[in-house]
């Protein structure tokens, strides 16, 4: 299974922008996927994440602002971000779980968002 994100880019504060993760390989619709970020110098956290089903989950400090979706017939995960902030910043990666877990075992090559105040 491979991840392509694409996306990212310079946006300033209270803008938006559009992830996007095209998947390769099959079974694309009983993952779960997710999207995860990684300022600098953390470490890489949930953002938000999907089951098979269109269950969604949040991190606190994004809810009501990103949304995330999947398109299973393009084998596509979403993640639309607004408001954004300069805490925002940082490396987004997108990954899928294998059938029937919680946690990545796949990972794309991440996209930087800078949110400039």
């Amino acid at each position: 299974v491979q991840l392509q994100a694409s996306g990212g880019g310079l946006v300033q504060s209270g803008g938006s922008l559009r992830l996007s993760c095209e998947t390769s390989g099959s079974r694309f619709s009983v993952r779960r996927m997710g999207w995860y970020r990684q300022p600098p110098g953390k470490e890489r956290a949930l953002v938000a994440s999907i089951s098979r089903l269109g269950s969604t989950n949040y991190a606190d400090s994004v809810k009501g602002r990103f949304t995330i979706s999947r398109d299973n017939a393009k084998k596509t995960v979403y993640l639309q971000m607004a408001s954004l902030k300069p805490e925002d910043t940082a490396v987004y990666y997108c990954g899928a779980s294998r059938a029937g877990d919680s946690d990545p075992t796949y990972w794309g090559q991440g996209t930087q968002v800078t949110v400039s105040s």
